[in-house]
């Protein structure tokens, strides 16, 4: 259940902790050190040079959930640059090789789905890093731009959101392959409970990241773009998440039979071929299989097909 407080500038910094626990990190990636002893949320941001209304627009929709902001144009865009990028930096080098060392030690060495588990999430981590070095290299640079008020060159800034529903597709599919398919028992079940847990939070946290570039960093930038005239760029910003629904149809003979294919390595042509199909029926088959099982790596669906008999795992190559 979501707080509903809405912090002001003079409530205590330490009320903040107290009642959010996971403000914690967001501190870190606002350059706010701990030890301010009962100072004001206002005090603590002026002495450690944070923008305060910026602090607070970001904490209270964490929060809160709520994207109203009362006045987009006292949001400092520098601040939220230093946070963003600090954030980045807290997922890339902490928060994802944390949960691999996690998963690692839940996942039993003798499972022989356990490589396919760490390469569907190896998979899901380079995607998350990709992404937010796309931002540092292109986005960023370009909100930097504008604010030394020069016109950006050939940057469309409806480029910047269009991988955050593969990012979520990957790790349901990783949370779903885990609890369905990768049962264990004494140590390794409880790890394995325990990183299912960081994972969920792990999830969380990076929604929350999303929707804060979404609904304070995007605005802040749209605001930008007008002072500098780029209405025409303004209108290309979009939503940041789109959600899949899950599928819950049952696969057909012939879609079981491309996905064993696939497994096997074989391409749309092989495919079709091998089914006496045309290329663009398997092309179809394929369509069905990611939105019925929601599986859309090569990893995720060999193990499917492992875990429901459709291959021999002495067939499969690890």
């Amino acid at each position: 259940m979501k707080h509903q407080k809405m912090y002001e500038p003079d409530d205590k910094m330490i009320s903040l902790i107290r009642d959010n626990y996971n403000l914690l990190q967001s501190l870190g990636s606002f350059g706010i050190s701990l030890g301010f002893g009962d100072k004001t949320v206002k005090q603590v941001c002026e002495e450690q040079k944070v923008d305060t209304y910026t602090f607070l627009a970001v904490v209270n929709f964490t929060i809160n959930g709520n994207s109203y902001l009362e006045d987009v144009s006292k949001l400092s865009v520098p601040t939220l640059l230093q946070y963003l990028r600090a954030s980045h930096a807290y997922y890339i080098e902490f928060q994802l090789p944390f949960i691999r060392r996690e998963l690692m030690d839940a996942l039993d060495e003798n499972d022989s789905l356990a490589k396919l588990i760490m390469k569907l999430y190896d998979e899901y981590a380079r995607s998350v890093t990709t992404h937010m070095k796309y931002e540092e290299r292109n986005v960023y640079p370009y909100v930097e731009a504008l604010l030394e008020g020069k016109v950006a060159g050939s940057f469309e800034i409806d480029m910047y959101s269009k991988h955050h529903s593969q990012e979520s597709t990957k790790l349901r599919e990783l949370k779903s392959i885990i609890i369905k398919y990768l049962p264990s028992d004494g140590l390794h079940n409880n790890q394995l409970s325990a990183t299912l847990y960081d994972i969920y939070n792990n999830e969380e946290w990076l929604a929350l990241h999303a929707q804060v570039e979404d609904h304070i960093f995007i605005p802040a930038v749209r605001r930008l773009e007008q002072k500098s005239k780029q209405s025409d760029v303004t209108a290309k910003i979009s939503n940041m998440i789109s959600k899949n629904q899950e599928g819950t149809e049952a696969l057909g003979e012939r879609e079981k039979d491309v996905i064993v294919a696939l497994v096997q390595g074989m391409t749309n042509k092989e495919i079709a071929d091998h089914l006496c199909i045309a290329v663009n029926t398997v092309i179809t088959h394929r369509r069905n299989i990611a939105r019925k099982l929601q599986i859309h790596s090569p990893a995720g669906l060999t193990i499917y097909a492992i875990v429901n008999n459709l291959v021999d795992i002495s067939t499969v190559k690890l």
